[in-house]
């Protein structure tokens, strides 16, 4: 039993609910059995408290799979409490002692809504459909069903499978029409007394409902409604089949039929199993008086006890083809055939019910019920589930290893799923930590580029101030030189009109005393508007000079801020390409991933097929040596019966020579008598003599005849073994074969078809790989269609915005008076602008600007488009 603690034992919460506490051979008293099958058995009982009637079906979870037996009955309780229809078994509650589950039912009619809205019964076979006396259907054991759809358990019971369950894992998913297509085979059923394909192999029958057409009613005594109705459940492809709404509109089911139908078979049911039962009664009352009075049993009675047991044998409705239902619940019925047959001269028919039927219309509590089976049909279903272990337990082999490989591909999927999601979670992961770079990246460029341009604003101020500062200084040191030289020139030519005055004695010293003022005065006079033209010039110079310079630093701003944009540019392609070369190999390593995972599902795939194959190759194999193990044995106790049967021919043809002999004793006595009552009586001697030896003679003959006769049933019998022997090995050898031949054509079969499968699943993967680089590819040339137009237009709309401001800068120059400040202009040469070489030299350099002296003129040339001529 399972671990009581554990989840899903019997001391779990969840399941508690489903279990009485009490003891169960306390709770309930007159057991007996009524049917079995491969779950265990269902008895007749009754409540000792509440003289209650019904029907327990024992489970034991013991053995092998012990957890799983325990699981699948958790399953069909927790199935049945939701179980409320009229046309169901009604769930009373489940008891559990020694590793046995005792689960209750109630036949009794009710009327209450079905709550599960959707559910697959997956065992639809007359063995599971139940009559009451009354004439109502009621629907019986819930191990195989459930309420998920749709599904892809290999469930059910092989002869009224539906191919898509069987090739349910293979081939993918059902949905409830696997119910419409054992429908249909029970119909057949009923109306054949067998499913189809029953005298073959349950796992061949398997193969052969998977790749052949839709089976038929080999009989054209039935309706064409019916014909109809069943050829209508029994489509092939799942799609084309009806549904229960359709089936319902279905002629068949909406003509007109006697309401006393099912009453009156129930009835005579009823009868015949009554009588059946008499009939055994008889046989065994008289067994027991003829040991009582030590009596031989007399060839009258023999005869009619073997007509009796032919008679049963001939008319009983027993579990004929009873199978074991390969449900994923261990507690699936192997039910048989519910198929009421012929009943000749009246008597022996019977109603195959898995439940008691009875026990719904049951009124008086101790009233024994009738169960509408005869004890010679339980003793023989027991009988026959015992020969039938092997079979079950195979089967119960084959569906655990297909639920096994279920299991396998469904973990290994999943398995797959969540290692593709964690790898879709790491790209993931990685393009955003690479975006989030790139941010930041670009937040530090801008913030470098914000204190670059803060720094180099200040340097250029710093530069302009200082440019200014040193002109100024330069302009002051050439005014002091001029006017130093003024005055070296005043002094020079005061005395040269001194000595020019001392030279000339005629002119009076008065007059020469005005002539030297009014030199005086002229050379003041023109040393200051020289020093006036100096001051002016200086003055144009030093604004001209310092807006050629605030021009050429708007320059260098523009310069700079260029080469800012196209290292933030850069840096976003840069950033751009290594995104698209990471998505690229994100791309490459899904694909590496996809096609790696397929193939290992595909491998898992075949290995599991494979596996299958194999095991339904070895179940094959065994099964064949199971018959002609069974033939052989059968053949040789027909051998070792042989003797008794030659010893007990070769008695009657004693018996028969004896009689002979006495017939012809007795004519020879007639004739003896005859002769010598007509013979004189001295020949009576002679006529005696020659009858004797004619006597003699003919007892010779029939004793040569006799031994003849012997050897001939001999030699015909042991022939006509041999002959019935070898006939049945090779139809047995013919019928293993053509099984074999279909098993390999169905795993051929489906060999072809997961190839296919695989094929359709390699081609869909690479569809979709070279869509999503598709998809890929244009999408990184969309964003560098993007980039290169973010570019071009951030790049545009910066000249045109550097432009305006030159333009509006040279308008104001213009305004102001300065014109031509980007290009050479001619200018008088005057000597004290020269030293300013040497201060245009420190600010611009050989980078900025290259000057060029000629004469008094002073020129240089900007490095990108900026030249100024400055006149001093």
């Amino acid at each position: 039993m399972p671990s009581s603690t554990q989840k899903g034992g019997l001391k779990d919460p969840e399941w508690t609910s489903l279990f009485f506490k009490d003891d169960p051979e306390e709770v309930f008293c007159d057991l007996h059995e009524i049917g079995h099958g491969s779950f265990g058995a269902v008895y007749f009982a009754r409540n000792s408290f509440s003289n209650e009637v019904v029907a327990i079906k024992k489970m034991s979870y013991n053995g092998k799979q012990t957890t799983e037996k325990w699981q699948d009955i958790i399953k069909e309780g927790r199935f049945l409490e939701q179980l409320r229809h009229t046309n169901t078994i009604e769930y009373k509650g489940c008891y559990v002692k020694d590793n046995t589950a005792w689960v209750m039912v109630f036949l009794l009619s009710f009327s209450l809504s079905f709550s599960v809205s959707v559910i697959l019964f997956r065992d639809v076979k007359a063995g599971n459909i139940l009559l009451t006396e009354p004439g109502q259907v009621k629907l019986a054991d819930f191990g195989s069903a459930s309420i998920a759809s749709p599904a892809n358990s290999f469930v059910g019971t092989p002869y009224w499978m539906a191919p898509e369950v069987i090739l349910a894992m293979d081939e993918g998913q059902y949905e409830g029409k696997v119910d419409i297509w054992s429908l249909g085979i029970t119909c057949i059923e009923l109306a054949e007394r067998k499913p189809p394909l029953f005298n073959m192999n349950a796992m061949s029958a398997l193969y052969h409902i998977a790749q052949n057409d839709s089976p038929t009613l080999q009989s054209n005594e039935w309706s064409d409604a019916f014909r109809s109705f069943v050829d209508y459940c029994l489509l092939k492809i799942p799609q084309d089949r009806p549904s229960s709404a359709e089936l319902l509109r279905h002629e068949f089911v909406r003509r007109e039929r006697p309401l006393r139908v099912l009453i009156d078979l129930i009835q005579r049911t009823k009868d015949a199993v009554r009588e059946l039962d008499n009939l055994q009664y008889r046989k065994m009352k008289k067994i027991l008086y003829q040991e009582k009075h030590n009596g031989p049993m007399g060839e009258s009675q023999e005869d009619e006890e073997d007509g009796d047991q032919a008679g049963c044998k001939m008319n009983s409705l027993g579990s004929n083809h009873s199978i074991p239902s390969t449900s994923v619940s261990t507690g699936s019925q192997n039910s048989s055939v519910n198929s009421l047959q012929e009943v000749q001269d009246d008597s022996c028919s019977e109603l195959h019910h898995d439940y008691d039927s009875t026990l719904e219309s049951s009124t008086h509590h101790k009233k024994v019920p009738n169960t509408h089976r005869n004890l010679h049909c339980v003793t023989r279903q027991i009988h026959e589930h015992e020969q039938e272990n092997e079979l079950r337990e195979q089967m119960s082999g084959y569906k655990r290893m297909r639920r096994q490989h279920q299991k396998q591909l469904i973990a290994l999927e999943n398995k797959l799923k969540a290692e593709m999601d964690e790898h879709r979670l790491k790209l993931q992961k990685e393009l955003e930590t690479h975006a989030n770079n790139a941010f930041i990246e670009l937040e530090k460029l801008a913030k470098k580029h914000a204190i670059q341009t803060d720094k180099e604003m200040k340097t250029l101020a710093a530069d302009e101030k200082k440019f200014q500062q040193q002109i100024m200084v330069q302009q002051k040191k050439e005014l002091t030189n001029f006017l130093d030289n003024q005055k070296k020139q005043y002094k020079l030519c005061k005395e040269k009109i001194k000595e020019e005055m001392s030279e000339d004695h005629s002119t009076p010293k008065k007059e020469k005393q005005e002539r030297l003022s009014k030199h005086k005065e002229n050379i003041q006079h023109s040393q200051a508007e020289e020093e006036a033209q100096l001051l002016g010039q200086q003055r144009t110079f030093y604004d001209k000079n310092c807006r050629a310079f605030k021009r050429k630093i708007m320059v260098k701003k523009h310069e700079f801020e260029q080469e800012q944009l196209r290292e933030e540019l850069n840096k976003k392609k840069t950033q751009k390409e290594m995104e698209h070369a990471m998505l690229i190999r994100q791309d490459e390593s899904t694909q590496e991933l996809e096609h790696r995972q397929l193939k290992s599902l595909q491998k898992l795939r075949m290995d599991v097929i494979r596996l299958q194959h194999q095991t339904e190759l070895e179940n094959q194999i065994e099964y064949n040596n199971r018959r002609e193990r069974e033939l052989h044995r059968k053949h040789v106790l027909e051998l070792r019966q042989q003797p008794k049967n030659l010893k007990a021919m070769e008695l009657q043809i004693k018996k028969q020579f004896q009689d002979t002999c006495k017939v012809q004793t007795k004519q020879y006595k007639a004739l003896r008598h005859h002769q010598l009552e007509v013979t004189p009586k001295s020949e009576h001697k002679t006529v005696l003599k020659a009858l004797k030896d004619e006597q003699t003679r003919k007892l010779a003959i029939l004793a040569e005849r006799y031994e003849q006769s012997i050897n001939e049933m001999m030699a015909s019998q042991a022939l006509r073994l041999d002959e019935a022997q070898e006939a049945e090995c090779q139809a047995l050898r013919q019928q293993l074969q053509q099984e074999m031949e279909l098993l390999n054509a169905y795993q051929s079969k489906i060999k072809i078809q997961t190839e296919a499968q695989h094929e359709r699943e390699q081609q869909k993967l690479e569809q979709k790989v070279s869509l999503r680089r598709a998809h890929l590819e244009q999408k990184i040339e969309e964003e560098l269609a993007s980039l290169q137009k973010e570019r071009t237009d951030r790049i545009k709309h910066l000249l045109d915005r550097h432009e305006r401001e030159i333009d509006a800068f040279d308008m104001e120059s213009l305004r102001m008076g300065f014109n031509n400040l980007d290009q050479n202009t001619p200018a008088s040469c005057l000597s004290p602008a020269r030293p300013l070489l040497s201060v245009l030299l420190m600010f611009f350099g050989n980078k900025s600007a290259v000057f060029a002296t000629d004469g008094p003129s002073i020129l240089w040339a900007g490095a990108s488009h900026l030249m100024i001529g400055v006149s001093v």
